[in-house]
């Protein structure tokens, strides 16, 4: 298991307090998120353990004291990171391992949905926190979209129409294949009027491969598989995901008739919250999410209720 991210420094982020009656996994986002998924996790790992559920948290492949290289992982893979992260939290004592499910972040949330379908003994339930109902192709042109409006808002000069029809262009590219000297060139050729932002900031050869291997992924199959209570939770103000767009697709798989009967569906909406659930220039979580958070744990977890 060399690129797997294992029981000892490379799982790290594992806390617990007292008498323990449930666990949960917590699965960072894109990119070289690490145990603390930059700033994020921290403060929700100690609420939750100070309600008396042991957490773990680690670095994703290849970042802090991982081995291994995110960029040429596939979904699969690093779902079964998350699923070994699940056994050795099940076999920590203390951890009843009936009651230890998944918390994904954004990205983070396509992988414990799938690790949820995958796991040789499924989670008890499944926590997505941020985490698009759409494609991350589909969600990457939302988030640029958002942010194209954002600048020119505050009057700057961009070319919306360009910028997102070259977007829709190295989609295309690399669903044929494309290497990434060629879409260099693409973005190259429409000149500083086309502003990818963020999406092509830091691209290389490595993460251009790593893009194209995940863009067109589709979390919908995986949520029609689960067989287990799903929360999915959303800022209302989030700029990076489509949250109607993801509810809608959410709650028409729960509606389908084929869905296994515990394959419940909970959303949360927190009014003007942004992608990481906090309140507009804000610095902490949205009031009642972490008490909310922490209150449908326990209740699936046949624990005490918080009050």
């Amino acid at each position: 298991m060399a690129d797997t991210a294992t029981a000892g420094h490379g799982l790290g982020g594992m806390t617990m307090a007292g008498e323990v009656m449930a666990g949960v996994v917590m699965v960072g986002g894109s990119g070289p998120s690490d145990r603390h998924n930059d700033t994020y996790f921290p403060p929700i790992r100690r609420y939750l353990v100070d309600a008396g559920i042991a957490v773990l948290s680690y670095d994703k492949r290849g970042v802090g004291g991982s081995s291994g290289e995110w960029r040429d992982a596939t979904l699969d893979d690093l779902a079964a990171d998350a699923v070994a992260a699940l056994d050795f939290l099940r076999a920590q004592p203390g951890v009843r391992p009936e009651a230890a499910g998944l918390f994904g972040h954004s990205e983070g949330g396509w992988v414990v949905l799938r690790a949820a379908t995958t796991a040789r003994v499924g989670p008890p339930w499944v926590i997505t926190n941020s985490c698009p109902g759409v494609t991350p192709a589909a969600q990457e042109r939302h988030a640029l979209s958002s942010a194209l409006r954002e600048r020119r808002s505050a009057r700057q000069d961009v070319d919306i129409d360009g910028s997102l029809a070259l977007f829709d262009r190295l989609v295309e590219a690399g669903r044929r294949g494309a290497g990434f000297t060629e879409v260099q060139r693409l973005v190259e050729s429409a000149g500083k009027a086309a502003w990818l932002g963020d999406y092509w900031a830091e691209v290389d050869d490595r993460l251009w491969e790593f893009l194209k291997r995940k863009q067109d992924h589709d979390p919908v199959p995986d949520t029609l598989r689960l067989r287990c209570p799903h929360l999915a939770i959303f800022g209302g103000a989030d700029p990076l995901v489509p949250v109607a767009e993801s509810i809608h697709r959410f709650g028409t798989a729960a509606c389908r008739p084929d869905r296994h009967h515990r394959a419940t569906l909970t959303t949360e909406v927190f009014p003007g919250a942004d992608h990481r659930i906090r309140p507009a220039h804000g610095t902490r979580p949205a009031p009642g999410y972490l008490t909310g958070l922490t209150r449908w744990i326990t209740g699936h977890a046949g624990g005490r209720q918080l009050l």
